[in-house]
Parts: structure tokens; sequence; C-alpha cells
């Protein structure tokens, strides 16, 4: 092969190549996010009021693979960001609480993967799941126990079943 032919196939072949530095961003559509490093699920405990009403987010990762993760909640339209969990190391499930109101302002969900400690400090995240809004999908409850039942189980499932949801 020529160096020209070379170089030609090399700037064709480029666009595709994913370097290794390169996060991923993810769109979660349901309740339910499962790929094979990371779970999480989404709930609802009702509060007396709207604004006594959490929204619950139960993460699960592998720690090889993620160290920690943090959530943003972000205004699409100024981009006006704000975290609802600081990065929190990923050696057991972390559950995210975050006022149902505050969805009014911050619409946009972010929950952002660090691989290590450093990446979390220079903000680097190796993987994003981001929602837009609290999914439809969710489920709510009245009893904190049952809904801290209906997390572990549902976390379970996702766990072991197989592909992104």
């Amino acid at each position: 092969m020529t160096a020209r032919a070379l170089l030609v196939a090399l700037a064709l072949l480029a666009p595709m190549a994913t370097p290794a530095w390169a996060q991923a961003e993810v769109h979660g559509s349901s309740d339910v996010y499962a790929a094979p490093d990371v779970a999480l699920v989404w709930g609802v405990l009702r509060g007396a009021s709207d604004a006594d009403t959490m929204i619950v987010i139960r993460i699960v990762a592998n720690a090889n693979a993620y160290a920690s993760v943090a959530v943003y909640g972000i205004n699409p339209f100024s981009k006006a960001e704000q975290p609802l969990q600081p990065p929190v190391a990923l050696d057991r499930s972390v559950d995210v609480q975050v006022p149902r109101t505050r969805f009014a302002e911050l619409p946009r969900t972010e929950l952002r993967f660090y691989a290590t400690a450093e990446s979390a400090q220079s903000g680097t995240p190796k993987l994003t799941v981001f929602y837009l809004g609290v999914p439809d999908t969710t489920p709510e409850f009245a009893d904190h126990a049952k809904l801290d039942a209906y997390l572990g189980d549902r976390i379970t499932r996702a766990r072991n079943e197989k592909g992104p949801r």
C-alpha cells in the first residue's frame, strides 16, 4: 500500500475511532437503567404535600469500573446546573433523595459516573446517564419501608437482566 493510500485509509477510519478518554452519554428513558457495570432505579416517596414529596434514585455500580457518582440538576435552557449529590464513593449502594419540586426548575438530571477520584475532581465522567424529568413509569409509595423494599428488589432484578433498559 502506498503512503498516500495509507493516509486516505487513516483519514476515513479516524471518525470511527473512539479515544480511550472519551465519555459515554446515555439517555435514560425509564425508571430503571441497567448496563454491565451500573444499575439504577427511581421511586417516589409521597409526602403530605408536593413540597414534602421526594424522588429517590438508588444507584449500584461495579466499584472497579466506577469509583464514584455525582448527580446534577440542570436547566436545559439556561444551562445552569446545581449538584444534587456531590461525588460519593460507589463501594455500596447509594440513595439520592431530591425534592420533587426541584424538577420544575432543574428538569434535566445527570448521573455522572467517575472511573477514579481524580476524574471526579476534574469533573470528567466516564459515563453520564441523563433524564429529562422524572420518568413517567416511576412508581409512587406512601410508605418508606415499601419504597425501600421495591428499590432493593428492582435493583437486584435490573442487575440480573442483560443490556441497557
